[in-house]
């Protein structure tokens, strides 16, 4: 057996026997024997047969992150499937980069001009879906690689992911998909706001965490987790990706998100192809919700947090404050009976409701901007909340250290929330659903966020 060892994620603390934190946030409270363990393995210990649920456990929450130096697999258990479709200028950068795998499988999905590496041929295009599902079929290896044509990776791009499948629960690890850098301002934007990179931190990958989706633009899979969940959703032309993941979690396995591995992505040539494809990832919402409900929310806030926000919205600042303090002060008493100190507990209702702020000004200027901005916009107190909405663009210019003036920043930031909104609402009245645009309420910080073990 390869042995085990973990480290615990940046954001979890432990306080005596309590652990706090994970994706979502969580509150555990160990057994002596447990936070035994756990002290062991944080100091390097490797994690023992004996406890392996435990770690199990832990790393599925997102508190501990597993790690494996060496592994039994190799590249020559990868199989590489690259769907293209007109662009083979760029398979001249992918193919070179990818001579470690046992073989790669080009799947050209009807273009115009056939591929000569294409093994596969679609003679009219069947869509993203359809081109991975023809090329893993063929694949005769333990993991399929999915590969964009317009990503290359970085040298040793697998050998942070490779050890993760020493884990017959994972069955899916993606690594970072990070914009190449460029001159222009459209890639400059990429670079710091691309929807398929995900940052640079680790974690498990489900519906509510820091980590929700992964997309298949660079993904690792079992061979038998696709067989098991035939693949593809090809009736999608969008999300099949973030649908393909959730059934994955839905029965009960693991999909990992790894930032220490890198691909590098060419972002859309013409700022009318990135708008496009901004709106073309906004309606896939509505399937997606149709297939997964409430997992596609648009906000998931505790229903105190969102009563309080729409209370200042509608001119009620100090009712709302009040709601938002009042919940704050009977939190402590909800989390004395696992031991959290009270004022941590206080803490963690003040981060929480300003956190549900951000998320409610984020969807406010993005999923629900056609209804939001011109009703907030007729009263005074609305417009206030839409300048903070539109003040986040300016904080995150300004701690991303973006090497895009502000102006074309912000025209950028709100061309980017525009267009995905748009294609929301598009996709919803096309699927006659308002599922996409429903908020997940809940009472926070919830049962499910308070435990022992």
């Amino acid at each position: 057996m390869i042995p085990l060892h973990v480290k615990l994620d940046p954001s979890a603390r432990r306080i005596d026997n309590l652990i706090l934190g994970g994706s979502p946030y969580v509150v555990l409270r160990l057994s002596a024997k447990a936070s035994s363990c756990v002290d062991a393995w944080l100091a390097g210990q490797a994690v023992d047969t004996d406890h392996l649920k435990l770690a199990d456990l832990l790393v599925r929450k997102g508190i501990l992150h597993p790690r494996r130096e060496i592994t039994s697999l190799t590249p020559q258990d990868v199989t590489v499937v690259v769907p293209v479709r007109d662009h083979a200028d760029d398979l001249a950068r992918l193919l070179p980069a990818l001579t470690d795998a046992a073989k790669v499988l080009v799947v050209d999905d009807g273009s115009a001009k056939p591929i000569p590496e294409a093994t596969v041929r679609h003679a009219k295009a069947k869509g993203p879906a359809a081109a991975r599902n023809a090329g893993w079929r063929l694949a005769g290896t333990e993991l399929v690689a999915f590969l964009d044509a317009d990503v290359v990776p970085e040298p040793g791009w697998l050998a942070t992911i490779l050890p993760h499948f020493e884990d017959p629960s994972v069955v899916a690890v993606a690594p970072r998909v990070r914009s190449v850098e460029g001159p222009s301002m459209l890639e400059r934007y990429e670079e710091l706001r691309s929807p398929l990179d995900l940052g640079d931190a680790e974690a498990p990958v489900r519906p509510g965490s820091r980590v929700s989706y992964v997309p298949s633009a660079a993904l690792v899979i079992r061979f038998s987790a696709l067989l098991k969940h035939n693949g593809f959703d090809e009736t999608m032309r969008f999300g099949e990706d973030v649908d393909l993941v959730w059934r994955f979690n839905e029965a009960g396995d693991q999909v990992r998100y790894e930032p220490r591995s890198v691909v590098r992505h060419r972002p859309r040539e013409t700022w009318k192809a990135w708008l496009r494809q901004r709106f073309g990832y906004g309606t896939s919402a509505a399937p997606l919700a149709i297939r997964h409900g409430a997992k596609v929310a648009p906000v998931k806030v505790s229903m105190w947090s969102a009563l309080s926000w729409a209370l200042v919205a509608a001119g009620r600042p100090l009712l709302g404050g009040a709601v938002a303090g009042t919940t704050a002060s009977l939190l402590p008493r909800k989390l004395k009976d696992v031991g959290v100190p009270a004022t941590e507990s206080v803490q963690l209702a003040v981060r929480g409701h300003a956190g549900a702020g951000r998320l409610l000004g984020d969807a406010v200027v993005r999923s629900w901007w056609p209804v939001a901005i011109p009703v907030l916009a007729s009263t005074r107190w609305g417009r206030w909340v839409l300048l903070a909405a539109f003040a986040r663009h300016v904080e995150e210019w300004y701690t991303r250290g973006a090497t895009v003036g502000l102006p074309g920043w912000l025209a950028a930031r709100m061309l980017d929330d525009l267009a995905y909104g748009a294609g929301v609402w598009w996709g919803a009245i096309r699927h006659r659903t308002v599922k996409p645009l429903l908020p997940d309420l809940s009472d926070w910080p919830g049962r499910d966020g308070v435990g022992r073990t």
